[in-house]
């Protein structure tokens, strides 16, 4: 039996935001964090009692699954430092989360073929509102995926998906939350312009951009419907959305999930 259920190595802004989500919610299982920078590690452990910082080669040797929170080009040094370590661990479950590195990525570095499942998350996951896009190769069985999907319920919505569409679904998911942070900024901006203290504006736009992403969740309703319900004939919302649609707004939302894709394509 592993000494710890879960290990981390890297936790960055995306690794630190899963660690949280799982700690949080696998508060009886231990679990270990490696990070290059100990503030990070010395961070996570003070917030949570089941967090050990250890070493990269205890991790290995004693996780059970093992998510993998580094940059991508940093994948291959990673794994030319662990290959001795990985030679015992041929049941390691390893959940990877590097845009743009497929499954077969990570087999190949590895020199052989374990347990894989391939995430996109997103950083809301830190606060329960995430969304996390995965697959998984025939390795990961009932109960790897079972276990997986129980750490990370709290964290958000899991969604299955096949891995030849987890990039461009995650190019809106995982590069999504920087877009609607820029709007929740652009907005705020427009009513610090009509007069509103600029702690209101953050919170109306922000808890606006929440409770009608709710609705179109819950109602299930198409946002175009949802949009011609605020707007009056001759009124204030159509004003608006004439002077979004003039400044091309549904096409600059377009062409930055394009963006995204494309680089993610590239790191390939």
């Amino acid at each position: 039996m592993m000494k710890y259920k879960f290990g981390f190595i890297g936790c960055g802004n995306m690794g630190g935001a899963l660690c949280t989500a799982v700690a949080k919610k696998e508060s009886d299982a231990a679990i270990c964090v490696c990070d290059g920078v100990k503030e990070k590690t010395d961070a996570l452990c003070a917030r949570f009692s089941n967090l050990t910082a250890v070493s990269l080669t205890e991790l290995i040797a004693e996780s059970e699954y093992v998510f993998l929170g580094v940059k991508p080009q940093s994948l291959p040094g990673l794994f030319d430092s662990i290959k001795k370590d990985l030679a015992n661990r041929r049941d390691i479950v390893f959940i990877t989360m590097a845009a743009g590195k497929s499954i077969a990525d990570i087999e190949a570095l590895c020199g052989f073929e374990p347990a894989i499942i391939r995430i996109m998350p997103n950083t809301p996951v830190s606060v329960g509102k995430g969304v996390i896009l995965f697959d998984r190769n025939a390795k990961v069985g009932e109960k790897e995926l079972a276990d997986f999907r129980n750490a990370l319920s709290d964290a958000g919505v899991l969604c299955p998906i096949p891995e030849a569409k987890i990039d461009a679904a995650g190019a809106v998911s995982g590069c999504g939350p920087a877009f609607v942070y820029m709007f929740i900024e652009a907005l705020a901006d427009g009513a610090v312009l009509c007069g509103i203290p600029r702690s209101d504006a953050l919170l109306y736009a922000a808890a606006t951009i929440e409770g009608a992403a709710r609705l179109a969740i819950e109602s299930g309703e198409h946002p175009e419907k949802l949009k011609d319900n605020v707007c009056s004939p001759g009124g204030t919302t159509i004003a608006g959305v004439k002077a979004l649609e003039d400044a091309g707004f549904r096409a600059a939302a377009i062409n930055a999930v394009e963006a995204a894709y494309e680089k993610t394509l590239k790191l390939k």
